[in-house]
């Protein structure tokens, strides 16, 4: 996959089929999407491409907005770049790109910087000022300027147990799903195990006295949505390493130490070596229990003793295997 970051007035390689949006986590319904041009453009000798843009559009339009990203860019750019397509155009979204109506934008950059032959619209997906164009409005603009427009149908999950509930996957769902420690639901909404990635930096160490020695991991993005508070069974990919190691992490305050201030502390099973400095990448799979504080380090060390074992329990299952 070749990005490529547009600015205003320059030309780029023709884009044969495209599509457009946000794309925040790559789930299985961008997937499905992204899929569907793709087969398209190689049915049809062209090349397949997605237009983004380099910031959340409310973070342009509500200077005060503060997102929760499932992706942030990079870790985006590196799911799209999985999908097979052949180009990522990355916008710079401005006040004026803003200001731009729906027919503004698919003349001056879809059709005049970009060359788009094909472009699919997601089911639900406006795009130009306000939103306040629609798809008949895009197919009415794109036979005027030499774009075929098509409205890709709605990816909806099956409702098997073994599945997920029945519905559409969108990347709010995926978010809520989080924010309320559903891990499970969220990692098959996404079709991947969400992660947090960072560097390991100083603690206090308690972890090490009880002979649970933890990680305490720095994230390099302050808009990556943090799931809910509690004890996770985790997989832990470590620079460096080929092997995904077990683990239990804990996103909280650490109120048994009588502190306040949130960490993000995991415990690799099986692990030995010197961590300080390293990336971790910590894919959540499921949510033991909340955060509690304890009457005293003892019988802290005995549910972690207990986490441990439901942690090494859980992945004898071959769960997302």
């Amino acid at each position: 996959m070749k990005t490529i970051f547009l600015s205003q007035g320059t030309a780029a390689e023709t884009l044969g089929v495209a599509t457009i949006g946000f794309f925040d986590g790559v789930h299985r319904g961008h997937r499905y999407l992204i899929d569907r041009l793709t087969a398209d453009a190689r049915e049809r000798g062209l090349s397949a491409g997605v237009i983004t843009f380099d910031r959340h559009p409310r973070q342009v339009l509500h200077t005060d907005y503060q997102p929760q990203l499932l992706t942030p860019f990079e870790e985006k750019q590196r799911l799209l770049s999985e999908t097979g397509i052949d180009y990522c155009v990355v916008l710079p979204f401005s006040q004026e790109m803003a200001a731009f109506s729906a027919r503004m934008f698919m003349g001056r950059v879809l059709a005049e910087q970009l060359q788009v032959k094909r472009l699919y619209i997601g089911y639900d997906h406006r795009f130009g000022h306000n939103r306040a164009e629609g798809f008949a409005d895009y197919v009415r603009y794109g036979m005027e300027l030499g774009i075929d427009v098509i409205q890709s149908d709605e990816f909806l999950t099956k409702g098997k147990i073994q599945d997920v509930a029945a519905g559409s996957v969108s990347s709010s769902r995926i978010r809520f799903s989080l924010l309320k420690g559903d891990v499970e639901m969220a990692c098959r909404l996404l079709g991947y195990a969400y992660s947090l990635c960072g560097k390991v930096v100083e603690g206090v160490q308690e972890g090490r006295k009880l002979g649970f020695p933890t990680a305490n991991i720095a994230l390099p993005y302050k808009e990556k949505l943090i799931p809910l508070s509690g004890v996770y069974a985790v997989r832990v990919h470590i620079e460096g390493e080929t092997s995904l190691y077990p683990g239990m992490m804990n996103i909280g305050t650490r109120p048994t130490f009588g502190e306040n201030k949130q960490t993000l502390e995991v415990h690799v099973l099986d692990y030995s070596g010197y961590l300080y400095g390293k990336t971790l990448s910590v894919e959540f799979l499921h949510r033991l229990r909340d955060e509690h504080r304890f009457v005293n380090v003892e019988e802290l060390r005995r549910q972690l003793e207990t986490d441990a074992r439901e942690v090494r329990e859980y992945l004898q299952k071959d769960h997302l295997s």
